[in-house]
């Protein structure tokens, strides 16, 4: 969390958990940060990006923390529920994608990995093993009403915690936008979310087998947090892996490539308490 909104939170957040206390953390974050746009803050100031030392929300737990503990990497969420049919199909292409991936990169199956350490196969883990990649397939009904058709920005809020830096730096030419918003530009500082990486099935993906792969924050300065490009499933571990092992960015050269009704959508649901 950077210093500012750091700070920021340290004053608010015990009394924003004791206004609230059927909240979990993200939510806790989420009032700070609402409260934070309500303050109509300064503009930053040299160090507001430095990340800080202490975080009063560090050891707070969520809900969701239980449905991720394990992930390395990302997490597949489905969130279109009309056929059946084409999700087949997609997991079992995104499981030869996990299988390729792992045989390119020199990765042991479990089943291999178990053999070499002389374990039984059918031994309880007193762990769970991480994964690169998780698949999230809501099974009851009040699951699904939760990730049904829902935008990048309600899964970021579910998924990952809030966070406000200053902006990227305005290019040389180039003027501040002209519609100020928390996603983009407000005042110099812009809402952004860290955790794991989020890859969304939407109705879309019945159809071309794709999945929107959502950013965190902005990328070069202009573009929104919550962008997202629709990346094929024959692509997902390996850009995930280079994602979490090597740092590596999509950001297109530094053009401004994301899905626009994406972002307008988010946009829209921004200042709402989701």
């Amino acid at each position: 969390m950077r210093t500012a909104f750091a700070n920021f939170v340290a004053q608010y957040y015990p009394r924003i958990q004791h206004d609230n206390p059927l909240d979990g953390r993200r939510m806790w974050l989420l009032r700070a940060a609402n409260l934070f746009w309500e303050s109509n803050p300064a503009k930053p100031v040299t160090g507001a990006g430095d990340e800080a030392d202490n975080e009063v929300s560090a050891e707070d737990e969520d809900p969701i923390d239980q449905v991720i503990d394990n992930v390395a990497g990302g997490v597949v969420l489905r969130t279109d529920f009309s056929n059946e049919e084409a999700w087949q199909a997609f997991l079992a292409r995104l499981k030869v994608a996990e299988s390729e991936h792992k045989e390119n990169n020199g990765v042991p199956d479990a089943a291999a990995q178990a053999a070499a350490a002389g374990e039984d196969e059918d031994a309880e883990e007193e762990e769970e093993e991480s994964v690169l990649v998780k698949v999230i397939d809501a099974s009851v009904p009040e699951e699904r009403g939760l990730f049904d058709g829902i935008s990048n920005l309600r899964a970021l809020r579910l998924f990952n915690d809030v966070d406000i830096r200053p902006t990227q730096p305005v290019p040389e030419g180039q003027k501040r936008v002209s519609t100020p918003h928390r996603l983009v530009d407000r005042g110099g500082w812009q809402e952004v979310y860290s955790g794991i990486t989020l890859w969304i099935y939407d109705e879309r993906s019945n159809t071309d087998q794709c999945l929107r792969l959502v950013s965190g924050e902005g990328d070069t300065y202009g573009t929104a947090t919550g962008d997202s490009w629709r990346a094929q499933v024959t692509h997902v571990y390996d850009l995930q892996f280079n994602m979490t092992f090597f740092g590596m960015q999509i950001n297109f050269g530094g053009l401004d490539r994301w899905d626009t009704s994406e972002r307008n959508r988010n946009l829209h649901e921004a200042d709402a308490l989701i």
